[in-house]
């Protein structure tokens, strides 16, 4: 992203501040909601970015185009005691939040209320530019973020869906998430297989249409 244009950096700014924020608030508060007060008590029940962003995952996602903020404390075993969907809920709601963000986006886009221009040389985009980088960022986070290798929000979810007879497998499999993970965005497209280029930017391009109005 260093050779982006100074408005397309306001725009990932901004995207930053507000879809980390979002998202990292959506998970303390569904925790929340289902008795656990470890979210508040570690000052995460807010949308102040400064209590949510992680330094490394922001410059991250200003200039690689995926990051990370920082993981919301939970409690497993008060979640569990209120629901054993509980935790998978409070992951789940992390990537719905981005997309609800990308849906609000798509509002004024769908119904021409913005006009569709470029900035010529402005270090702030217009409104059109910045919807449809919001829009867009938002989607690829929602969808990164449902992969199922830990640290993301996916690996909760698919812990609560995996059918019985293949937990011993998974729980073997699971503790190397990072490290695929690792391998899947850094080794990977060394050896031609870009995960973002070949699964999410498709998906993203397709979830986009729809909300747009598309096919």
């Amino acid at each position: 992203m260093l050779n982006y244009a100074p408005s397309t950096f306001f725009s990932a700014i901004i995207t930053l501040l507000v879809a980390f924020t979002v998202h990292e608030f959506a998970h303390a508060w569904t925790a929340t909601k289902f008795g656990d007060d470890t979210p508040s008590l570690y000052g995460r029940l807010t949308l102040n970015p400064l209590a949510h962003l992680d330094f490394l995952g922001s410059l991250m996602l200003v200039f690689a185009g995926f990051g990370w903020a920082k993981p919301v404390p939970i409690n497993p075993r008060k979640l569990r005691q209120h629901s054993p969907a509980a935790e998978m809920l409070v992951a789940f709601s992390g990537p719905i939040s981005n997309f609800l963000l990308a849906a609000l986006a798509a509002i004024p886009l769908r119904f021409g209320l913005v006009v569709p221009t470029t900035a010529k040389i402005s270090i702030f985009p217009t409104p059109y530019q910045f919807l449809i980088y919001f829009l867009f960022t938002n989607l690829g986070l929602m969808l990164f973020n449902l992969i199922p290798l830990r640290p993301l929000d996916g690996e909760k979810i698919l812990d609560y869906l995996i059918p019985l007879s293949w937990e011993e497998g998974w729980t073997t499999i699971k503790q190397y998430g990072p490290y695929i993970l690792m391998g899947l965005f850094v080794l990977g497209p060394m050896i031609g297989f870009n995960l973002v280029d070949i699964l999410i930017s498709p998906l993203v391009i397709r979830l986009a249409n729809l909300l747009l109005g598309g096919f």
